[in-house]
């Protein structure tokens, strides 16, 4: 399982991180979001939570073939790890 976050699209709300704290962090005075782009098999119930949580749906699931996005994602200008 793949994971991109829009970076430019996500707010800090760290709903994320609160679902899936293995995959995804807060760390810094400015709240930066670090993620884990290739996570685990076993987290994947936790990152579709987290995915369908963030108010901003800047979080995007590939399962390297079928694509899972949260309601409302928008695929153009993601950034993250390819």
């Amino acid at each position: 399982m793949r994971l991109v976050v829009d970076l430019n699209r996500c707010q800090g709300y760290a709903q994320c991180a609160f679902l899936a704290p293995d995959v995804f962090a807060m760390h810094g005075e400015e709240e930066a979001l670090l993620y884990n782009p290739h996570a685990d098999e076993t987290q994947r119930e936790q990152v579709l939570r987290a995915a369908t949580a963030c108010p901003v749906q800047a979080i995007l699931v590939d399962d390297l073939g079928d694509v899972c996005e949260a309601p409302g994602a928008v695929r153009e200008g993601l950034s993250g790890v390819q």
